[in-house]
């Protein structure tokens, strides 16, 4: 459904007296590589990461130190049928856009929340019959010359007309059968627009980027990150190069690589860089196992524009292991090292070390730990290559691995403050114990949909810190840590950082904060009522300097799992919302119920099969994403030892196999069969009774605490 405002309709000689916005009529500014690259723009938000130096600094000052503590809610927008909000929103010409649930992007008035149209993409129609896999939420959108660019949950590319919100063209990335999806943003760039995909541990991909003309929608260039079946050729020199650093039969495997987020594109120099992911599967020894760099995983790629050839690369995990993938923020600067002026990347991955690297020639200039790394010690500077602990691939039985999968740092946006010359970055600390002990790794193979890890990840002997994350302010220059702020909950949003000597961050506990730049110190603290993982944006309109949020727990670790039920945030309970401030705000926000845990269903009249239960444990595997890891649900999907749905068959079987619930987001699995569907009951209610108890301590909790 799409709506649209109109202008008022205004007598002639009311002209001379007053002046009338109507921003759906009005010649909108030229949005194109000039505009995006313009770091001193104040008034929009132009791009993901605000330019294309993804420094997301913006040089406004009217909110800073002295008055920050004066912030207010100015307006706001109740979002009740969305679930995890995750995307940074765009604002251009005093319209702000942004992306929920299901891939639907709405366009309000910047200033005031008022709604202009809304673009659903339905979503619910093109997973209908589908194995699908993946998220129901997005972390961005792109804007170009007059057109939104959104990428489903599905595998389509559409662009939208930004002034009615009706759709242009549409293009479709990859089969929708396939055990692929995108979560990331779109980037537009030189009259082209680039998407990846991820998947990699949902069957044996092979990762791949393309690129698509702006103006109709047509595939300009596509590039693999890792090579395919010698046998069949190689797309290009860049994939012969590749497969030399890989051995076996690791096409069977896909190989992975899937760059699902970390695109930037570098006016300047006119290159494209691309952050590429992890290994199909994860574990080395399965899909090259006579070793290798394996080539591009865990990469920066350096591409050509115009037709996506090959520049050059760094690697910033050889060989992976540990699901070490380079996805995250590829932040462009200009830093004086030595007296030299130099272009940069600034790069913090998962693996824990921060990269300056030369991005004119991929060189690398320094790396340093930010956070523990007992994978490896240090980066050699003559290779570039990590120097990697004893036993850090596992192959002497289980070890303690840091950081974990979850990366010292994952898609969560880091900021750099040229003025202050610091990186913010939400940090997390946390080990894994790693094996695979009792994995034929010889016969193992991935199929779509179940592949797995090839490797076992248990609870570590013990965790680096008593924090599981912190919020870090690091020199790129001298690569140390300039201070830094303990955090007693995990998987903080991205931030933001401005010309107000100000750092903001939303946390998964509900806070959002602003903090001195230079010192770390908190300045002002709002409590959303929900968890926050979506990063603020900023921007000015008649004189009035507005900071912009979504609040909606969402993302990897919101499905419940690793403890994150413990929050409190779960499904339906609290609304999401985009909450808008600035100093002059008066509006109230409405609260948000306490915090709710589901209580697991007991039903004692239900006679439990174990060996059931069992079978339907292997089955639980299409479900963990949005269900929850050990089945503690979360923001994602409804607790499934709280839903009364799997204690009858034939409505368990209506939603499971026949997708009686996908216009909210629940694949159907046709193939089931009865046995399965049963095996899956009869592992949810042993679930529902093993977890009663940590329920139960829950709310006494909960209680103690009011």
């Amino acid at each position: 459904m799409i709506t649209t405002l109109n202008c008022l309709k205004i007598p002639f000689f009311f002209f001379l007296f007053i002046s009338v916005s109507c921003k759906q009529e009005k010649a909108g500014s030229v949005i194109d590589d000039v505009a995006i690259s313009n770091e001193s723009e104040t008034a929009q938000w132009l791009a993901y990461g605000r330019t294309h130096s993804e420094q997301r600094f913006n040089p406004l000052d009217e909110i800073n130190e002295n008055n920050v503590n004066e912030l207010k809610v100015d307006w706001y927008l109740d979002l009740p049928k969305d679930v995890g909000l995750v995307s940074t929103p765009l604002v251009v010409d005093g319209i702000l856009y942004f992306t929920g649930t299901m891939n639907i992007i709405r366009a309000v008035d910047a200033v005031t929340g008022e709604r202009i149209w809304e673009f659903d993409p339905e979503v619910r129609e093109h997973i209908k019959g589908k194995k699908q896999t993946g998220w129901s939420h997005s972390r961005g959108i792109s804007f170009y010359k007059g057109k939104i660019f959104t990428a489903t949950w599905d595998g389509r590319l559409i662009a939208i007309d930004a002034k009615t919100g009706k759709e242009i063209w549409t293009a479709v990335t990859f089969d929708p059968h396939r055990a692929l999806y995108i979560t990331g943003a779109p980037k537009a760039f030189k009259n082209k627009v680039i998407i990846g995909n991820g998947g990699t541990e949902d069957g044996p991909t092979r990762g791949f980027v393309t690129a698509y003309d702006v103006e109709t929608g047509k595939v300009a260039w596509k590039f693999y990150i890792v090579p395919g079946n010698p046998a069949d050729g190689f797309e290009n020199k860049a994939m012969e190069m590749a497969a030399k650093t890989w051995t076996g039969e690791w096409w069977k495997h896909g190989g992975g690589g899937n760059a699902w987020h970390g695109f930037t594109y570098d006016p300047e120099l006119d290159v494209l860089y691309i952050g590429t992911g992890n290994g199909a599967p994860w574990n080395r020894k399965v899909r090259s196992p006579e070793g290798g760099d394996n080539l591009f995983l865990c990469s920066i790629v350096a591409l050509d524009p115009d037709n996506g050839e090959y520049l050059w690369h760094y690697q910033t995990t050889p060989g992976e292991t540990w699901d070490y993938n380079s996805s995250m923020d590829i932040v462009l600067a200009d830093l004086n090292m030595d007296g030299e002026e130099m272009k940069v990347i600034l790069h913090a991955p998962k693996n824990g070390f921060f990269y300056v690297i030369n991005r004119e020639t991929g060189k690398l200039i320094s790396a340093e730990p930010f956070v523990e790394t007992t994978w490896a010690t240090h980066i050699d500077m003559q290779t570039g290559k990590p120097v990697e602990t004893k036993n850090a691939r596992y192959e002497n039985g289980p070890v303690d691995i840091t950081p974990n999968p979850w990366g010292a740092h994952t898609w969560h946006a880091m900021s750099y403050n040229p003025q202050t010359g610091l990186v913010y970055i939400p940090a997390l600390h946390q080990s894994v114990k790693f094996s695979d002990e009792g994995i034929n790794l010889e016969s193992w193979q991935g199929r779509d949909f179940a592949a797995g890890t090839a490797a076992h990840m248990l609870e570590a002997d013990q965790q680096p810190r008593d924090y599981p994350a912190s919020l870090i302010a690091w020199d790129p220059i001298k690569q140390k840590e300039a201070w830094s702020v303990p955090q007693d909950v995990f998987w903080n949003a991205g931030t933001l950082t401005t010309a107000g000597n100000l750092v903001f961050q939303g946390r998964s506990d509900g806070k959002f904060l602003a903090y001195n730049a230079e010192t770390g110190e908190v300045l002002w603290t709002f409590d959303a009522g929900l968890g926050i993982s979506a990063a603020p944006t900023t921007y000015k309109i008649n004189g009035v300097q507005y900071v912009s949020l979504l609040v909606g727990f969402g993302g990897g670790y919101a499905r419940g799992g690793y403890e994150s039920h413990k929050l409190g945030w779960a499904y339906g309970a609290h609304t999401r919302r985009l909450i808008t401030f600035s100093l002059d705000g008066k509006k109230d926000l409405p609260p948000q119920p306490p915090r709710f845990f589901p209580r697991p269903i007991k039903d004692p009249e239900f006679i439990l099969d174990e060996d059931l239960a069992i079978q339907g444990y292997n089955e639980y595997w299409k479900c963990f994403n949005c269900h929850g890891d050990g089945m503690f649900g979360g923001s994602m999907a409804p607790d499934l030892r709280a839903s009364p749905i799997p204690l009858d068959f034939n409505s368990f079987a209506a939603v499971v196999r026949d997708g009686l619930k996908n216009n909210m987001g629940m694949p159907s699995y046709p193939e089931m069969s009865d046995e399965q569907l049963e095996a899956l009951r009869h592992f949810i209610r042993k679930r529902a009774r093993e977890t009663y108890p940590v329920y139960e301590g829950l709310i006494a909790e909960q209680e103690s605490q009011n």
